[in-house]
C-alpha cells in the first residue's frame, strides 16, 4: 500500500531531501516550500521506502494538494 504526500499551501520548492528508494521514519522531513518567505515542512506520515518523488527542488508556483512523495508502506 502506498501513502501519498500532498502539498498543505501554494508555494515554492525549496529543498527536496528524499529520492526513490529511500527509507524514512514516519516524522522525517521529505521536503521543505518556501510560503511566503516562511520554510514549511512536509513529514512522512508513516515509516516505509520512497516509492516516487513528483516534485523537484527550485520548483516555482506549485499548487496546494499537489501529489509530491510516494511512500510504500509495508
Amino acid at each position: 500500500m502506498a501513502v501519498e504526500v500532498r502539498t498543505q499551501t501554494a508555494g515554492n520548492m525549496w529543498k527536496v531531501l528524499v529520492k526513490p528508494g529511500d527509507t524514512v521514519s514516519a516524522g522525517d522531513t521529505l521536503f521543505i516550500m518556501e510560503v511566503m518567505k516562511m520554510e514549511l515542512n512536509h513529514d512522512a506520515p508513516e515509516a516505509g521506502v520512497v516509492k516516487a518523488v513528483h516534485v523537484t527542488e527550485g520548483q516555482e508556483g506549485i499548487d496546494a494538494d499537489l501529489l509530491a512523495v510516494e511512500i510504500e508502506i509495508s
